[in-house]
């Protein structure tokens, strides 16, 4: 797939207020600062779709980026950002929770893991409850450039046996990028063109 128009449509906090089209969506999450902003911006072919900023949790909001007029991008608060107050914390821990669990267009959820470090517990927990809340979603590990072939391997390798470890019967689909680098924007790409023809072809509504 190629990204020919990428539309900021709107932010908000509340899932009622998010875009009412029955188009299909994808939602990016994961703990501030794992590169989410710059991964955005590549797939998209835009230096400032998201925005980036050396200081993690930036985003705060549910924003809707409207991709080729037929699938929208969600960017996600990311979560676990320590120095977020625990009020501000459990105010985004809802939205997103009501997110997940009531849109309906949601089809598939992409959480992002930094490449460079071993399996993080709120990683694991966050993965554990979309599992058990039953949605769909893919692991993206980013920072690919940041480290040798040798060692993403052996991190992923590591990453599969963590999940096992934690009662999972395999590891749902991954993919490995780098925002400076393009690694892995074809393969991402395609793989939400192969939903988006799977998801029209089989659902009237969208």
């Amino acid at each position: 797939m190629k990204i020919n128009t990428a539309e900021f449509i709107i932010s908000n906090s509340e899932v009622d207020k998010c875009p009412k089209e029955i188009l299909p969506e994808y939602a990016f999450i994961g703990r501030s600062n794992v590169g989410k902003s710059s991964l955005i911006n590549m797939l998209t072919n835009h230096k400032n779709l998201a925005k980036t900023s050396g200081k993690p949790g930036k985003t705060q909001l549910i924003n809707h980026f409207k991709i080729n007029n037929n699938w929208f991008l969600v960017d996600l608060p990311g979560y676990g950002y320590a120095k977020v107050s625990k009020k501000t914390k459990s105010v985004f821990q809802q939205f997103i929770t009501d997110y997940f669990e009531k849109r309906e267009q949601l089809v598939c959820a992409f959480v992002l893991i930094d490449i460079r470090h071993d399996a993080q517990a709120i990683d694991l927990e966050f993965m554990a409850y979309m599992g058990e809340s039953e949605i769909p979603f893919c692991i993206i590990f980013t920072k690919a450039d940041k480290i040798s072939k040798v060692k993403i391997d052996s991190h992923i390798v590591a990453y599969k046996k963590q999940m096992i470890a934690n009662n999972w019967a395999e590891m749902p689909p991954f993919f490995v990028t780098s925002s400076t680098e393009a690694i892995g924007k074809e393969d991402l790409l395609t793989y939400i063109d192969e939903i988006n023809q799977e998801v029209f072809k089989n659902n009237s509504e969208f």
